[in-house]
């Protein structure tokens, strides 16, 4: 074999050879993403309940707290664009300020029950054997029992209040997405990559959340924005019931329950803006859902 054939070989590789990184916002499935219409829109529906939760307080014309007797169940005027409650309290500073309790809510159930999910999802689906087998089995117990059931009986126990409904809605979405996760890491599991850092002898800890997480983290993301709308639906719900965010907030779940009576006297401007604010959130939080799963696809 000649010299030059060596120097060919090793000769280090020119270094326009080397390939970059892409930045996340030039990944075309981001592109796709940020690009669709009703991720635009829906999008743009949850910053405004976002900058109602931050800054509304703080810009409302009334005290959402504050009765006033003398101004009880007016309708909507100039005064009072959305008109006021049988306490004489303003209903439009109190759905700009309700926004603040589900916005928090929501958010930090629907995060706990991702980390713990998918967790659980990573452990079930790189182990395999006996572990998948028996947390797979508490997972689909744990899917067979209703939801808003279990949700009541645990507040029940617990007592209402935001840190409970946190924990309550976080560990019941758990089962969820881990089954989702642990799907998608079983058709990584048998990938190269994965066998090449067991030969190189790393650890199943970085197995699981440095090589196989980054690639499951789409059926990851839309889960999340999927279990997001359903948080901020249950939320509303346990507030209606009584076992959720409680008085006096101006909690969108919570207003409706305590006007819902008023409608048949006519009434319906106590009721039907924060319904539509629930509605208008929960169906931006799925738009979002839909375009990304769209672009994950």
């Amino acid at each position: 074999m000649s010299g030059d054939a060596i120097d060919a070989r090793t000769a280090p590789k020119p270094a326009t050879e080397t390939p970059t990184k892409q930045p996340w916002i030039g990944n075309p499935r981001v592109r796709a993403v940020l690009s669709s219409t009703l991720f635009r829109i829906g999008a743009a529906i949850i910053l405004f309940w976002v900058l109602c939760a931050l800054i509304g307080p703080y810009l409302v014309p009334y005290n959402p707290y504050h009765s006033d007797m003398m101004a009880t169940l007016m309708p909507p005027d100039a005064a009072h664009w959305f008109g006021t409650d049988q306490l004489g309290r303003d209903i439009f500073s109190r759905l700009i300020v309700g926004s603040r309790s589900i916005l928090s809510v929501a958010p930090a159930a629907t995060l706990l029950g991702t980390l713990c999910g998918t967790s659980l999802g990573l452990v079930t689906g790189y182990f395999g054997g006996l572990i998948d087998t028996a947390l797979s089995r508490l997972i689909e117990v744990l899917l067979a029992l209703p939801m808003i059931i279990v949700a009541l009986l645990a507040l029940v126990a617990l007592g209402p209040s935001s840190v409970t409904v946190v924990i309550v809605i976080g560990l019941i979405f758990t089962p969820l997405i881990a089954r989702t996760v642990r799907a998608a890491v079983l058709s990584e599991r048998q990938l190269d990559y994965v066998a090449a850092a067991e030969l190189r002898g790393e650890s199943a800890a970085h197995i699981m959340f440095v090589e196989i997480l980054p690639n499951v983290m789409g059926p990851v993301l839309v889960e999340t924005t999927v279990r997001l709308g359903y948080a901020v639906f249950t939320v509303a719900s346990l507030s209606f019931l009584g076992f959720g965010i409680q008085p006096p907030s101006a909690d969108w779940g919570l207003t409706i329950s305590q006007n819902y009576g008023l409608i048949s006297g006519g009434y319906w401007w106590t009721v039907v803006f924060d319904a539509v604010a629930i509605a208008s959130l929960v169906v931006a939080v799925n738009l979002v859902a839909d375009a990304i799963q769209g672009g994950d696809q």
